[in-house]
C-alpha cells in the first residue's frame, strides 16, 4: 500500500468479477482493495493511510468459497476467518481451521479474509504460518485474464511481489490427509495478537514433518533442519511412534533455529540473549515440541 497525503476517499469502485477488480485496479493505480478492511480500516484510523480510492472485493462471489482441484483445495482469497473455522472446513485443512479460530474476537473473524491476510503480512498474521508449512501457492489474477501462480512463502520473503493492478484470487493448499496443528501464544488471555505461533503438518506419503514458526520474524520461518532430524526419528511404520526425549530436544532445535545465539564478539566470548528473547525462545521451543506431540498422538 502507499500512503498519501490526508484526504478521504474519492471513488468506490464494487466490481462483481475478479476481472473486473483488477481492469479497476489498473485504471486507478492508486486505488487500495479493500476486502474484510481489518488492516485497512486500523491504518486509516491512525493517519498512516489516506487512499485515494477504494476498490471493495465483497461482491465477488468467485473468491468467497474453495473447491478440489487435483489432490488440492483451491480457496478462494475472500474466505473470512469465521468461515474457515466451521467443522466442514476443520475437516479439510484442519490447521488452517485452528488458526482461523484464533485470528481475533468475532468481529474480526467475521470480516478479515484469507487474501486480507497474506496481503498485509503482518508478522503475527495467524494464517501466515500454517500456510508455510502446507507449502501453499497463490494464484494471482492479473490483466487480460491473466493468471500465476507463485509460493505464498515467496510473496512473504518480498522475493515475488504483486505487480500493479494484480490481486491474489486463490490459495492452492495441498490435501495431505494427516494430522495437522497450530498452536500460538499471546500476551493476554483470550483471542489476540500472537507473541508466537507454531504450525505443524504431517506429510505420511513423503514420510516428512513440516513446521512453521510465526510472529517472531519478518515472515514465517522453517526450521528446515529441525524437520529432517525429527523425521528419521519417528517409526512411520508403527503408528508413528517417536521417544519422550526427542520432542523434547525437537523444541529446542526448532527454537534454536528461528531465534539463534548471538554471534561471538571479537574477543571469542557470546553475548547473552536478553530475558525477552530467552522467554520467547522457551516459549517457541514449547510450542513445537507440543505441537508434534499433538499431531503424533
Amino acid at each position: 500500500m502507499t500512503t498519501h497525503a490526508p484526504q478521504a476517499a474519492q471513488a468506490v469502485t464494487l466490481p462483481t468479477t475478479l476481472d473486473e477488480a483488477v481492469a479497476a485496479l489498473t485504471a486507478m493505480p492508486t486505488a487500495v482493495p479493500v476486502a474484510g478492511g481489518t488492516d485497512l480500516m486500523a491504518a486509516v484510523n491512525s493517519g498512516q493511510l489516506r487512499p485515494a480510492a477504494l476498490v471493495g472485493l465483497g461482491r465477488i462471489s468467485e473468491i468467497r468459497g474453495w473447491q478440489y482441484l487435483d489432490g488440492h483445495a483451491l480457496l478462494g482469497a475472500g474466505l473470512t476467518h469465521a468461515r474457515m473455522g466451521r467443522p466442514d472446513f476443520a475437516a479439510l485443512i484442519p490447521a488452517l481451521a485452528a488458526a482461523a479460530r484464533a485470528a481475533g474476537p468475532p468481529h474480526i473473524r467475521n470480516a478479515g479474509t484469507l487474501g486480507g491476510n497474506i496481503a498485509s503480512a503482518a508478522p503475527a498474521g495467524d494464517a501466515l504460518p500454517v500456510l508455510a508449512a502446507l507449502e501453499a501457492t497463490l494464484i494471482i489474477a492479473g490483466q487480460g485474464g491473466v493468471r500465476r501462480e507463485i509460493p505464498v512463502s515467496h510473496l512473504l520473503a518480498g522475493v515475488d511481489m504483486l505487480r500493479g493492478g494484480e490481486l491474489i484470487g486463490y490459495v492452492r493448499v495441498p490435501l495431505l490427509h494427516a494430522p495437522q496443528v497450530f498452536l500460538k501464544a499471546t500476551g493476554r488471555t483470550g483471542p489476540g495478537r500472537s507473541i508466537a505461533s507454531v504450525a505443524l503438518v504431517l506429510d505420511p506419503a513423503r514420510r516428512g514433518v513440516r513446521c512453521a514458526v510465526g510472529a517472531v520474524a519478518p515472515m514465517p520461518l522453517r526450521p528446515l533442519e529441525a524437520e529432517q532430524w525429527v523425521a528419521r526419528l519417528i517409526d512411520w511404520d508403527n503408528d508413528r511412534a517417536i521417544v519422550p526425549e526427542a520432542l523434547n530436544a525437537f523444541g529446542e532445535y526448532v527454537a534454536a533455529a528461528c531465534i539463534p545465539d548471538p554471534a561471538p564478539e571479537q574477543d571469542g566470548s557470546v553475548p547473552q540473549l536478553p530475558p525477552a528473547v530467552l522467554h520467547l525462545r522457551r516459549t517457541v521451543a514449547a510450542l513445537a515440541r507440543r505441537a508434534l506431540g499433538r499431531a503424533l498422538s
